[in-house]
């Protein structure tokens, strides 16, 4: 029961930020471009240390 007092308003803490920020991102003009490329190069790096193991 203690855990779930605990995780509950965490999970609403970050849904909130969640929804907050996805109308923040659906107002704003974003370069869409370079935020999968951000997103690219952080998904390539965690898969080479992955695939090396090293890093």
């Amino acid at each position: 029961m203690i855990r779930f007092v605990i995780i509950l308003p965490i999970i609403f803490v970050a849904w909130m930020l969640l929804v907050k920020i996805i109308s923040d991102v659906k107002k704003a003009n974003v370069d869409w471009i370079g935020v999968t490329t951000i997103i690219g190069f952080i998904a390539l790096a965690f898969w080479l240390r992955h695939v090396t193991g090293m890093g």
